[in-house]
């Protein structure tokens, strides 16, 4: 059946116009046709219209984040949270996991094939296969009695040499097919860089604080409707913070979730190891790396627009 809002009326529509005419045909034949199965048939039809109506306007949830900024155990919390569905570090239109020139094995990614195609593969194609895998999974999800999040890999349009202006996130590609609800999340911009060099992903040029807060405020930008809530807060109250942002998806919230979190595999668990939520110390700041920040507006800015102390 269509997916269709006005396809699905007209159906319903038709199917009631049929059985007027049967029966005033039953009628005329001097019959009220009491055995006809259409009634029953018709009333199963306009449960499934309704149906379909309520999966239609389900909602896919999305979580966005800088990389190396407390997200996967975020994430992990969420993911802890009843009937829910937690999908890692999602975005169809990154490339940075391609690897030349020998493709990697990659035998369940449809998207990923078609990178590699010698015939190239244009952009709306790949949206049209993300689109309708995602509709697909929301839907029978949503009959299972369970919730979807998508945590998007924002570094992969903000910190790489993707043009991080030219192409859309993720919030703004599911938000064009499907009802969403997202939320946002931040670290203190030190902390995530730090992290961020340490682990060498700074897949961008110059690979200094200014530039990265500049790509940081961009991300900021590109989600400036959404709420958003920092890490730090939420190590210091876990479970108020993790209310808040169920409260914000519209998910079910455990406040028993803690315990919960070494079974929570995701990928993109890039910090210090370990489930547990505690404040962890700063990793050593080098002189020339205070000198950088004492000395970058972009730095300055980021922070005084998130609420931290530069």
């Amino acid at each position: 059946m269509s997916q269709d809002p006005a396809n699905r009326a007209e159906l319903l529509s038709a199917l009631e116009g049929t059985l007027a005419l049967l029966h005033e045909a039953g009628r005329t034949a001097g019959s009220d046709l009491p055995d006809l199965p259409l009634p029953s048939l018709l009333a199963q039809c306009a449960d499934r219209v309704a149906a379909l109506d309520v999966a239609a306007a389900t909602p896919v949830r999305t979580l966005h984040h800088m990389a190396c900024s407390g997200g996967t155990l975020i994430s992990k919390a969420l993911a802890a949270m009843p009937n829910t569905v937690m999908l890692s570090e999602i975005d169809p239109l990154s490339t940075l996991h391609l690897r030349a020139p020998k493709p990697p094995f990659l035998p369940t990614d449809l998207i990923a094939g078609l990178r590699y195609s010698p015939r190239g593969i244009g952009e709306q194609t790949i949206l049209h296969i993300f689109t309708a895998g995602l509709t697909a999974l929301r839907d029978d999800l949503h009959t299972q009695g369970l919730a979807l999040v998508l945590r998007d890999h924002a570094h992969s349009q903000f910190c790489t040499d993707q043009d991080r202006q030219a192409r859309p996130t993720l919030h703004k590609l599911v938000s064009d097919a499907l009802p969403v609800l997202s939320v946002v999340t931040v670290r203190h911009p030190l902390d995530s860089f730090l992290s961020l060099r340490n682990n060498k992903w700074a897949h961008f040029q110059p690979a200094t604080l200014q530039e990265y807060c500049l790509r940081y405020l961009d991300f900021l930008d590109a989600h400036v409707d959404l709420p958003l809530y920092r890490y730090e807060d939420f190590v210091a109250d876990p479970a108020r913070v993790t209310a808040e942002i169920c409260d914000a998806l519209d998910l079910p919230f455990n406040p028993g979730f803690e315990p919960l979190l070494p079974l929570m595999a995701l990928s993109g668990d890039s910090g210090r190891a370990g489930a547990q939520i505690e404040t962890r110390d700063r990793r050593a700041v080098s002189a020339d790396l205070r000198a950088d920040a004492n000395q970058s507006p972009a730095y300055a800015r980021l922070c005084a627009r998130l609420g931290y102390d530069a």
